[in-house]
């Protein structure tokens, strides 16, 4: 108990339940080899600190995407921050992974921008394919940072990426303070990719996360790169067709 309160009060929880699990583990060893007369560890899980509940990033619905980014447009921001929103719309990424994101990692002849391990989250390379309009933008960029090594170089500092509050703040300062983070794009995008019957590894792997079930993810190292592009260009078109007034429905995917 004492070893596992330890990993409880530093908010390690996952952890907690893993040591949980081999302690009983343990002692089901020493039973059988006849070292120990009882599992001390059977009943853990039930004085085991809850997890905090999932906090999850606000974000409008698919409908509602228009008429944000009509204020964002219009709104007295930096011409990078814009863009900024755009991509994390087109893309799906974390918004660290965008505003950090080098020139280097950006191929806009063959639309793919690959991210090292470095980088990542999960601390395993990503591939992201860039829908048409998400090119279009980068190469805007490119007239305005290009000479820099990174694509939201800081306005004071170009060695420096932009600010980590600079998206959620003009989101914020566009009203829509509680309701649109810059990482609530990920689960906007999520929503609305499964509701359209997307298969589900696909999206999980455009969003860069890993599976649920451990093991499989440990062999499933397919990236669905050509899957993928499709769906983020058919993606990028559906929020084009929304713009200009079209009536989207959501279409079944096999």
């Amino acid at each position: 108990m004492e070893l596992l309160r330890g990993i409880e009060d530093r908010g390690a929880h996952n952890v907690a339940k893993k040591c949980r699990q081999w302690l009983s583990q343990i002692f089901r060893f020493g039973l059988a080899k006849g070292s120990v007369d009882a599992n001390p560890a059977t009943d853990l899980d039930v004085v085991a600190a809850h997890a905090p509940a999932t906090r999850h990033h606000p974000h409008v619905a698919f409908a509602e995407l228009p008429e944000l980014l009509g204020k964002i447009e219009g709104a007295s921001i930096n011409v990078l921050t814009r863009h900024a929103i755009r991509l994390l719309v087109l893309t799906g990424v974390r918004p660290g992974e965008l505003r950090a994101a080098p020139w280097a990692e950006f191929d806009l002849e063959a639309a793919v921008w690959t991210i090292p391990k470095e980088r990542m989250k999960a601390r395993r390379p990503h591939v992201v394919p860039l829908p048409r309009q998400a090119v279009t933008i980068l190469r805007q960029l490119q007239e305005i940072t290009g000479a820099y090594e990174l694509v939201f170089a800081g306005r004071n500092n170009s060695a420096r990426p932009m600010s980590e509050n600079t998206v959620n703040k003009a989101l914020a300062d566009a009203g829509y303070k509680g309701r649109q983070t810059g990482h609530g794009f990920r689960h906007l995008l999520s929503t609305e990719l499964n509701s359209r019957g997307y298969n589900r590894d696909w999206i999980e792997r455009q969003l860069a996360h890993g599976d649920a079930d451990e093991m499989r993810d440990t062999y499933n190292h397919a990236t669905y790169l050509e899957q993928r592009r499709d769906m983020m260009q058919t993606w990028a078109d559906s929020i084009d067709a929304l713009c200009a007034g079209a009536n989207v429905v959501s279409i079944k995917r096999a």
